[in-house]
């Protein structure tokens, strides 16, 4: 045992194998007793290489290419002028469709140069980006993306846009991955810039040309090419209405596409030389004008009544063509515009129609439709005096002739002529208790005499009046339970003087039907739907013969006595055969002037609706008026309007009509009331001495007010268009019925002096707002309006909007916000109309 010898010292006694836990190493001392061996680094990675390839593959096996988002194949339909102009959108979202093939080549250009530079040769994703995008997620730098234009693709066509998780971007990775495999390039390319979000709610480059250039895609140059690819990324906040960070961003980003497109080989040294930065529209949200909104209402309602939905309005990309003419739309909304001592309650209306066809060429519902959401022109008021005519043409039908006399003396009691059914008989009285002995039909259309008009409603039966009123075109009610009968033409006595309620549209129905001799026609405002090529809806444009022209023919003869020498002759200032008939109702609650030319019928009406206590009101004096009536505010405007309407219309003349000869009768003779008849009148006037200055329409009032036929001579002059220059025999004494000269401008040597919209006003006090429009010599008017976002007592908006050029002295409307509580016309009215405008 001599050669016994103590077992070596080892560096660490050996112990048993552990399970999967093995630390620290058997015969390793310190830390690399802890350190793992090779073999089990190796065995971890391929081990985690089969896993990850695992799940990709399952997940490539699991997942399969959606069917695209029911929103991809939505679409704005456009509404268009008669010109083929916009006038705005329906839309769930501005989208338009455009095939790639469509588009100008710098317009995918510059998206690829910008957003994906490989995108024509990567797999659907991009490896190298990703990584990138990783390691600098996890090492803490700003965060970054990696998707490329087919991974937002996916994302826009058939995911979603929202809030991802990286297993949500590792879904959309497999399917970019898939879609590569399945649709070309160029398919997904046109998915993609007919979806991706642009900004200024566009979806889609042809919504965003739109919305940002003022034209289709197919004209984008290279620079708006790059200016929409460049703000990709960030479209909101990019956008230069946004202030001066956003301006200098998107000039930032538009300048770095050029220069990758002309690294990339798409544009030239030239073309980025010459590259301007483009002109941007000025932004306008929703259907881009509040007052065309009304416009939009009733194309939405008259396509319901024709099958065509405002869900199938939003979605379909429908093209509608209407009969709106934009130069007498415009002339409605310059026209009807109310004086500023007018009351907030006041409200104008308009409507113009072919009498021919039915279209409608201008229709004015109100100043602002996120004001005003009830559309005055199909709001109902009394129809008051418009209503005679009817009566009138009831009597000519049953051979009654214009030239048979009635009494006309005031306060005369009419049979039958009572205040409530079975009630006592009352007095009639005439307007401003004037009195005759006796008038003929002509004149007592001319001065709408009220005495006169009962007697002869007593003798045809006021069921014909309301007959001949449903005959024209007033809405008449049936047993359809959907159908407001608040219209019906009552078979009372005193249904000739427009007790029954009538909208504006409706009104303009009627007298169409007499300018167009007894042949009714339907309004309507939709020309056409086109989806593509093809014709969805056509508007109906025939017409039916109701009456006899010989008595229509008789019934304009009276009516455009009106306009030469009646309560109409401020029209006068037309200078153009022209008829019509005024009309105030009880207690002037509504006031209008209906009236027409051969070519054309329009319909001004004013009613006051106090939308608080939800009642009608007598209409307050305003612009100088010392009562509002028919033949004050509403056929002045009705001229203005027609005036600019008629421009470069041919002059025709109504339908020849012999008036009979008058029956023999004694001269009329005063009635003992307060009266006044041509006895009394003076046989000679004095021509006023202060109407150079005025305009025509003031001037034609004032002679016509003295029994003067004015006679409009439009001259070449430097003074505003409209203005007086010259009045023949002024300050003279001239014969009653005498032709008075008077020349007027015709503004063609008129240079207006401009000046522009200061910057800055929106979000500021209400004061310093309007100091800063007075420094520049423009007139502040004070709308309000409730905001959730914007102080009370702060600017919410302009109008006309921030550095616009404007005449000076032009009105520019504050919105004032008057905090989160705010009114509007009433709901629930029948007339609201719904928000569907894009």
């Amino acid at each position: 045992m001599s050669n016994w010898s103590p077992s070596p010292i080892w560096p660490q006694t050996p112990r048993r194998r552990q399970g999967i836990w093995n630390y620290p190493r058997p015969y390793r001392t310190g830390i690399r007793a802890w350190i793992p061996s090779w073999r089990f680094i190796v065995g971890a990675l391929l081990s985690g290489a089969s896993l990850a390839a695992g799940v990709v593959i399952a997940a490539w096996v699991g997942t399969s290419v959606p069917q695209e988002l029911n929103t991809v194949r939505e679409e704005a339909t456009t509404v268009y002028y008669s010109d083929g102009k916009p006038i705005g959108k329906f839309a769930a979202q501005d989208r338009t469709i455009v095939p790639l093939a469509d588009l100008p080549p710098q317009v995918t250009q510059a998206i690829i140069a910008s957003e994906d530079q490989d995108f024509r040769s990567h797999p659907g994703i991009n490896p190298q980006a990703i990584a990138r995008a990783v390691l600098n997620n996890v090492t803490g730098g700003a965060q970054q993306g990696a998707s490329t234009l087919t991974q937002q693709y996916v994302e826009n066509y058939y995911v979603g846009v929202g809030e991802t998780t990286y297993a949500d971007e590792f879904r959309e990775a497999i399917l970019a991955l898939k879609v590569t495999q399945e649709q070309s390039k160029d398919k997904v390319l046109e998915g993609y810039v007919n979806t991706i979000y642009l900004g200024r709610g566009a979806y889609g480059v042809e919504a965003a040309s739109q919305a940002y250039f003022g034209h289709s895609a197919k004209e984008m140059t290279i620079s708006q090419s790059a200016f929409l690819a460049g703000i990709i990324p960030n479209p909101t906040y990019w956008d230069p209405r946004q202030g001066e960070a956003a301006e200098a961003q998107a000039r930032s980003r538009w300048g770095r596409t050029l220069n990758l497109m002309l690294e990339q080989g798409y544009i030239t040294k030239q073309d980025r030389a010459s590259a301007k930065y483009p002109k941007l529209v000025k932004y306008a949200q929703g259907s881009g004008d509040n007052r065309t909104a009304y416009l939009l209402e009733q194309v939405a309602n008259e396509l319901d009544g024709k099958g065509i939905t405002a869900e199938d309005l939003t979605k379909s990309g429908y093209e509608v063509h209407t009969s709106i003419d934009r130069k007498m739309q415009a002339a409605a909304a310059e026209t009807m515009k109310l004086p500023e001592d007018a009351s907030k309650y006041a409200r104008a209306s308009l409507t113009s129609i072919d009498p021919k066809t039915g279209e409608i060429k201008a229709m004015y519902g109100g100043p602002d439709y996120s004001v005003y959401p009830t559309n005055a022109a199909t709001f109902e008021a009394q129809g008051a005096s418009t209503f005679k005519p009817f009566t009138l043409i009831g009597a000519l039908k049953e051979n009654i002739p214009l030239s048979k006399r009635y009494s006309a003396i005031d306060g005369t009691v009419i049979e039958g002529w009572n205040q409530v059914d079975g009630g006592p008989d009352v007095p009639l009285y005439n307007f401003n208790n004037e009195s005759w002995s006796s008038l003929d039909l002509t004149q007592a259309t001319a001065d709408s005499v009220n005495v006169v008009y009962g007697q002869l409603n007593k003798e045809i039966g006021p069921e014909m009046t309301a007959q001949v009123g449903y005959e024209l075109g007033i809405p008449q009610a049936d047993d359809n339970p959907d159908t407001r009968d608040c219209c019906t033409i009552g078979s009372n006595l005193a249904n000739v003087l427009g007790t029954a309620y009538v909208t504006n549209v409706d009104l303009a129905r009627a007298y169409s039907t007499i300018a167009a001799q007894g042949y009714r026609t339907e309004p309507h405002m939709v020309t056409r739907v086109m989806n593509g090529e093809q014709l969805m809806y056509e508007g109906r444009t025939t017409s039916e013969q109701v009456f006899d022209p010989q008595v229509m023919a008789a019934a304009t003869y009276a009516m455009s006595k009106v306009v030469e020498e009646g309560s109409g002759v401020p029209a006068l200032a037309l200078n153009r055969p022209a008829a019509g008939k005024t009309g105030s109702s009880n207690d002037n609650q509504s006031a209008w002037f209906a009236g027409f030319v051969p070519q054309l019928t329009t319909v001004v009406g004013l009613y006051e609706y106090n939308t608080d206590a939800n009642e009608y009101e007598q209409i307050k004096p305003f612009g100088g008026y010392e009562q509002i009536t028919g033949g004050s505010w509403p056929v002045t405007a009705w001229t203005d309007y027609m005036i600019k309407a008629t421009e470069g219309m041919e002059v025709e003349e109504l339908p020849e009509y012999e008036p009979p000869a008058p029956p023999p009768s004694p001269t009329p003779t005063p009635s003992p009331s307060p009266s006044s008849s041509p006895s009394d009148e003076p046989e000679t006037v004095v021509v006023p001495d202060n109407l150079v200055g005025q305009q025509i329409v003031a001037v034609a009032q004032a002679l016509g007010g003295l029994q003067l036929v004015p006679n409009q001579v439009n001259v070449d002059s430097d003074k505003p268009a409209g203005e007086v220059l010259f009045v023949e025999n002024a300050g003279q004494e001239v014969d009653v019925n005498s032709e008075i000269e008077v020349q007027v401008s015709n503004g063609s040597g008129y240079e207006e002096e401009t000046t522009n919209v200061p910057f800055g006003l929106t979000n500021q006090e209400q004061s310093y707002a309007e100091d800063q429009l007075k420094a520049a010599e423009l007139n502040p008017v004070i709308q309000e309006e409730s905001s959730d976002s914007v102080a009370e007592g702060s600017v919410i908006s302009v109008d006309p909007g921030e550095g616009e050029e404007v005449p000076v002295g032009s009105d520019v409307t504050l919105v004032i916000s008057t905090g989160p509580e705010g009114g509007g016309d009433p709901t629930g009215d029948p007339s609201d109309g719904g928000g569907i405008f894009g």
